[in-house]
């Protein structure tokens, strides 16, 4: 399905129904690629998240008296219509915040449809508690129960992807869902709730576009709502913090990161040049990923052969160009004002740093001259920075874009104590051909994921958290349980 170029309207999805916002007032959403309006969305009032809220907590009731298995036959059905409305949502999410069609449609939307059957198997899973025999005349046994509405709040970098991992296990565990997208990218998500909720009873799952302070505070408050998942920033995370102070409520949070990519002189260089720049942060959504390999850590004795490598890795691979059109590596910013920040950023590095040694460069007129529709878009090229100290703030601040600065390193010690050296703990990645000290820097490593000769490889088999700065919990079935603890005395 190919999308037309005229300017659309989304809605909310509450108990089933399409809706606008109450006041009737909209945002528009802005196509990073061309700078230009592309879509509208409900800019929701308080009112708007109340109702989702009533919603769910009366649709709570049903869905959570389920079967486990049939929950999962709903799950299931899911997985399938993703899979046929794959091409739209892959090109709304691509419109929507730059990430490029080549990897929404071949590797996004198979991704998805993946965690809902996965989601669908773990059902039972959810449903299991433990039976203990307390002496002759007593057994205890603990059930496993949904806390009850959950809220999703998801960033503009990957909506999608957030919106399925929240939602798939959290109904998947007999909760009900409101989903709260973020304003700076609502289109796909609001698609998406559309077209589940062609399978879900009414009000099992809802999506609310909106401002983040008005909208967000209020469900994140509400005292019906059980349970919070956000995936975004730091101060996203104290603002909930702040607002369910009052009414504390279970909550996972996977917020920012600085990750470390470390090179060592014994790795395989072809390919980790590769995977410290396709992989590790440049492709698909320009580097706006919150695990991105942002600071590249490279033995000293073969930075000069890896920097050489890297160059001619992304000068041959990393094509700028319409996300839409499927040679193009790399998208835009997803915004403007994620694109002054990471502008902003680079001029630091021009002063904090030794050299730029790819990029720097940044405006769709002058990287691509040749299409004059994208003048207007947020076009920034994949830029390394050669520092010498890792204490620099372009090393230390998460910039969410195409920029990646380069250490060097000494000692195996060293590097670790770099890695570490940072607020974040939510990736890193070690490039050896030596097993043991792959698994010593595994162990050492402040980091919840850690890759080995990969990067940022995630799905369904595996959790996704991080440590320190970078959250807490993971969107997982278990995580969306709780558990009660029973006694009976059967004397």
């Amino acid at each position: 399905m190919k999308i037309a170029n005229e300017i659309r309207d989304f809605q909310n999805m509450i108990n089933g129904n399409l809706i606008q916002s109450s006041s009737g007032r909209q945002i528009e959403s802005i196509n990073p690629s061309t700078g230009k309006v592309w879509a509208t969305i409900p800019n929701s009032t308080v009112e708007d998240a109340k109702s989702a809220v009533r919603t769910a907590r009366s649709a709570f009731e049903g869905w959570s008296t389920l079967p486990a298995m049939e929950r999962a036959n709903y799950l299931r059905k899911i997985g399938d219509l993703i899979v046929q409305h794959g091409e739209e949502l892959s090109e709304l999410e691509t419109r929507d915040n730059g990430w490029v069609i080549r990897e929404t449609s071949y590797g996004l939307i198979p991704s998805l449809a993946s965690y809902w059957y996965d989601a669908a198997g773990a059902t039972a899973v959810g449903s299991k508690g433990d039976t203990v025999q307390l002496g002759s005349s007593s057994v205890g046994y603990t059930l496993r129960e949904p806390y009850g509405v959950v809220v999703g709040i998801l960033p503009w970098n990957s909506p999608l992807f957030t919106f399925t991992v929240k939602a798939a296990y959290a109904l998947a565990a007999g909760n009900t869902v409101i989903i709260k997208p973020s304003e700076l990218a609502s289109v796909a998500s609001l698609r998406y709730g559309e077209l589940i909720n062609e399978v879900l009873p009414p009000g099992t799952l809802n999506v609310v576009s909106g401002d983040g302070v008005e909208v967000g505070n209020t469900l994140v408050s509400h005292p019906n709502v059980n349970r919070v998942s956000l995936t975004g920033s730091g101060a996203t995370a104290r603002a909930i913090a702040q607002s369910t102070a009052k009414n504390p409520k279970p909550m996972t949070f996977e917020l920012g990161g600085k990750s470390a990519n470390i090179v060592f002189e014994d790795a395989d260089l072809e390919k980790a040049a590769q995977g410290v720049t396709l992989n590790g942060i440049f492709t698909g959504n320009a580097g706006q990923i919150c695990v991105g390999g942002s600071r590249i850590l490279i033995q000293r004795s073969i930075i000069e052969k890896m920097v050489t490598k890297m160059k001619e890795v992304i000068t041959e691979y990393i094509q700028l160009g319409d996300p839409m059109h499927p040679e193009s590596a790399m998208g835009p910013i997803a915004n403007a004002t994620q694109y002054e920040k990471v502008c902003s950023y680079i001029e630091l590095g021009k002063k904090e740093g030794r050299e730029i040694i790819i990029g720097g460069r940044h405006g769709g007129k002058d990287l691509l001259p040749n299409q004059p529709h994208l003048a207007e878009g947020y076009w920034v090229e994949p830029t390394l920075i050669r520092v010498d100290s890792n204490s620099l703030r372009i090393c230390q601040e998460e910039i969410f874009g195409p920029v990646a600065t380069v250490i060097p390193f000494d000692t195996e010690d060293e590097a670790i104590a770099m890695a570490n050296d940072t607020e974040f703990g939510l990736g890193a990645g070690v490039w050896t051909t030596n097993l043991n000290r792959a698994h010593r820097m595994i162990r050492k490593l402040e980091s919840g994921n850690v890759w080995v000769n990969t990067y940022r490889t995630v799905g369904p088999e595996l959790p996704f958290g991080g440590q320190k700065s970078s959250g807490y919990g993971v969107d997982s079935i278990m995580e969306f349980t709780r558990e009660k603890t029973c006694y009976i005395d059967i004397g």
